[in-house]
């Protein structure tokens, strides 16, 4: 029997269609949300995922506030853009693009940000807020790889779920996220990483497999029980080649799997505009996040 496709497309419209009443109450009472995007420099990739963000703001209707600092901007030039993100009252919710170019110290930047504007949830303090389950900015692409299980009804409370891969921006708080206790959450979960010699020990004992390492085909099917769940969240480039984690010949052992374009990127964009529509509320209500 052919693999379950897990794509991302129908997660993410079910995620943005349940924002509008959200957004369209909040421009009632007098508040519409706006996401503020920071770009440090020239580089094309950046700035097509920036227009995205703006042209799908445009759309949900939120205002996109934007800073364009050019190639050689220095450090003082983009604190000074988080200060006056921070500060604006017309911005609910900040991303500051990464990467910036290499004279930037992106987590000195990261740590200028209000972490209530975090966007991304990925400032220490809402690293934090997750790790002890308090209210706050989840990252988005683990918070999308769960919106996504639990869309297609993928069984994880109580079940072994193995998350290949350590990041900050990924496998560490996807583990967070996943362990707390939750309907689709409440999971066993295990973390291993190319420094475990015997991960593919891990992975086989495994109801649900994560890839999150960055490492183009590294999961393939002897590292897996048929059956399996199979998220694919790591990704690398080759110019404009996208290159995952996961190789395409799991198709063949995994009950599901995402695909190889249109899996995690779809949630992890959704997410984005619920982290944004969250803060909105939050701040029209003159509450702190925690």
């Amino acid at each position: 029997m052919a693999a379950l496709m897990m794509a991302g497309r129908p997660v993410a419209e079910a995620v943005l269609t349940s924002l509008a009443p959200r957004i369209d109450a909040l421009v009632a009472a007098g508040h519409r949300p706006g996401l503020g995007t920071i770009l440090v420099g020239e580089d094309s990739a950046s700035a097509g995922y920036i227009r995205m963000k703006q042209t799908k703001a445009a759309e949900l209707g939120l205002t996109s506030p934007h800073i364009h600092l050019g190639q050689d901007a220095s450090q003082a030039d983009v604190l000074a853009a988080v200060r006056e993100m921070n500060e604006a009252d017309d911005v609910d919710a900040v991303l500051l693009q990464h990467p910036t170019p290499p004279q930037i110290d992106f987590d000195v930047a990261l740590l200028a940000l209000d972490p209530d504007k975090d966007v991304d949830g990925l400032h220490p303090v809402n690293m934090g807020r997750l790790a002890l389950g308090m209210p706050g900015p989840v990252p988005c692409t683990p918070a999308g790889i769960e919106a996504l299980l639990a869309h297609y009804e993928i069984p994880v409370s109580g079940r072994e779920v193995c998350i290949l891969g350590r990041g900050t921006t990924l496998g560490r708080p996807l583990a967070l996220l996943l362990s707390q206790k939750r309907p689709t959450a409440n999971a066993a979960v295990t973390v291993v990483h190319t420094g475990v010699p015997d991960w593919a020990d891990y992975t086989r004992r495994a109801d649900v497999v994560i890839a999150a390492v960055g490492v183009p085909g590294i999961l393939r099917p002897e590292h897996l029980t048929p059956g399996v769940t199979v998220v694919g969240g790591g990704v690398r480039y080759e110019g404009k080649k996208l290159l995952p984690d996961v190789d395409e010949s799991c198709e063949d052992v995994a009950g599901a799997i995402t695909p190889r374009v249109g899996g995690v990127g779809p949630t992890t964009i959704a997410l984005l505009f619920r982290n944004a529509v969250e803060a909105a509320e939050r701040r029209a209500a003159g509450r702190p996040t925690a």
